[in-house]
């Protein structure tokens, strides 16, 4: 019995050890697999590391590239904008030497007028005392007769030396106008329509003229009060006549007439309902031109008030020529001019846009179109450059601006052109007549011709009393007097004319 327990004994033992030992294989088998797992695992992460590796370092390489290639496209900007800045430095160089140049030999001139200027008192004392002590006259006579010879002689140095400069000047300064004009005016070209007085409604029959002027002439009267237009109805058949100096309300008199007509109800009241909706339709399409015009030019922001007064323009001429019109050709030409001259185009186009807005409010409030654009401009904060554009381009101050100085010229230039305006006869004609009235007036003037309808004068003086250079003075005399007595457009030119002539007969 103590044997068979001991064999129970063994037999548990070696059971145990046995389930050990499978327990122990099951374990490392298991374990082998978590481990082979494992491994296959972090060979997959390895890999997809290395992958990630593989692709940053081509993202970096790209990046590399691609700043390299940034880096080189700036070193040519850099480059180039040095040369630029290079070439323009030479060229003020260039200038800045011809200016000290000028200086001096100005200075030099200076120096030798001032010494002449000594000698000719000198010498006017000296013949002051010999007349004195001869001719028993005073000093003041003395003087008054020495200071006339004197004159007389100065003239033609005064006329030769003006003549020089002026040939400096011209030679210097026609180049580069010459070319500012041309690159101006044939980048731009722009269409022109003349304005009428008048406006002609078409009606379907002689019956709407009736409806028109109503029971007792209270449509028409009613019309004509309210529209602010004159209503002529006369005996030619099927239309009638809106006439007003005011193109804003004749257009606006137009259209309710029209929109009359068709409605068939035509009275005092429905005169009333339909102006007020034109008005208003006509505020919002003049709006939205302006806002077209100045977003075509890129001149935003700008503000609303301005833009509507610019669309407002269509409907306002000078001379017959539309001020809208006018005002895009001034504004497209400045800004031409104004780039060319190394200006700002942006703001000589505002400028330009900006010139003639006074004239929008004229025929309502009346005063100088100048006046009343630079208070507009003024009260809604517009560039300086603006408000001086305005002033100069009627001279009442300088241009300080290269791009105050091509809204004037381009002001000129748009309205000199072929065509541009038309004026009342009477008008023109006492114009060219003060022309030549001024001319003939001069001493040693013959005969004055105002040619070109009325834009260039020519004089003819007598070659026996007064020389070339006497000329001169006598032309730019007769220009200056012109500025200051007659009002005209664009400008006149002066042409003086001396001649001899020889005659002889074969007998």
């Amino acid at each position: 019995m103590f044997i068979g327990g001991i064999l129970a004994f063994a037999g548990l033992i070696i059971g145990a050890l046995i389930t050990f030992l499978v327990l122990r294989h099951n374990a490392f088998k298991r374990f082998s697999n978590i481990e082979l797992e494992a491994k296959a695992r972090a060979k997959v992460i390895k890999s997809e590391t290395d992958l990630m590796l593989k692709e940053a370092h081509l993202s970096v390489k790209t990046r590399e590239m691609e700043f390299k290639k940034e880096l080189q496209v700036a070193s040519l900007e850099i480059e180039e904008q040095n040369r630029f800045v290079t070439l323009k430095e030479a060229k003020l160089e260039e200038q800045e030497l011809k200016l000290n140049k000028l200086s001096k030999f100005i200075d030099d001139k200076e120096q030798k007028l001032d010494s002449l200027e000594i000698q000719k008192q000198e010498t006017i004392d000296n013949m002051l005392e010999r007349i004195e002590n001869i001719a028993s006259i005073t000093q003041k006579e003395a003087k008054d007769i020495i200071l006339k010879e004197v004159e007389k002689k100065s003239r033609n140095e005064i006329g030769l030396i003006v003549r020089k400069y002026e040939q400096i000047a011209k030679e210097d300064a026609q180049r580069n106008a010459n070319y500012i004009l041309a690159q101006a005016t044939t980048r731009f070209a722009g269409e022109f329509a003349g304005e009428r007085l008048i406006n002609i409604v078409t009606l379907p029959s002689d019956e709407h003229k009736g409806r028109i002027i109503g029971k007792e002439g209270r449509n028409i009267k009613s019309l004509e009060m309210l529209l602010g237009v004159d209503i002529v109805i006369d005996e030619t058949p099927g239309v009638l006549l809106v006439s007003s100096f005011n193109l804003y309300r004749r257009a606006i008199a137009t259209e309710v007439i029209e929109i009359l007509v068709n409605d068939g109800r035509i009275h005092p009241a429905k005169i009333e309902e339909i102006f007020e909706k034109v008005t208003e339709e006509f505020e919002k399409k003049t709006y939205s031109e302006g806002r077209d015009i100045v977003m075509d030019l890129g001149l935003m922001p700008m503000h609303e008030d301005l833009i509507r007064l610019i669309g407002k323009l269509k409907y306002r001429a000078s001379y017959g020529q539309n001020a809208l019109a006018h005002t895009l050709e001034v504004a497209k030409l400045a800004g031409i001019m104004a780039a060319e001259m190394g200006g700002d185009e942006k703001l000589a186009n505002r400028a330009g846009i900006l010139h003639d807005i006074g004239k929008a409010l004229t025929q309502e409030q009346g005063g100088s179109h100048v006046d009343i654009g630079v208070d507009l401009c003024r009260r809604y904060n517009e560039h300086p450059v603006v408000i001086n554009a305005i002033y100069a381009h009627h001279g009442h101050e300088e241009a300080f601006t290269v791009e105050s100085a091509a809204v004037c010229a381009a002001d000129t230039l748009s309205a000199a052109r072929t065509g541009a305006r038309r004026e009342v006869l009477e008008s023109f004609s006492r114009r060219v007549k003060d022309i030549e009235d001024i001319a003939t007036s001069k001493e040693f003037v013959t005969q004055a011709y105002a040619i070109n309808a009325g834009r260039e004068i020519r004089v003819i003086v007598n070659a026996s009393k007064i020389n070339d250079n006497e000329a001169k003075l006598l032309g730019k005399e007769i220009a200056k007097e012109i500025e200051d007595k007659v009002q005209y457009p664009a400008e006149i030119k002066v042409s003086v004319i001396r001649e001899t002539r020889s005659t002889s007969y074969a007998r």
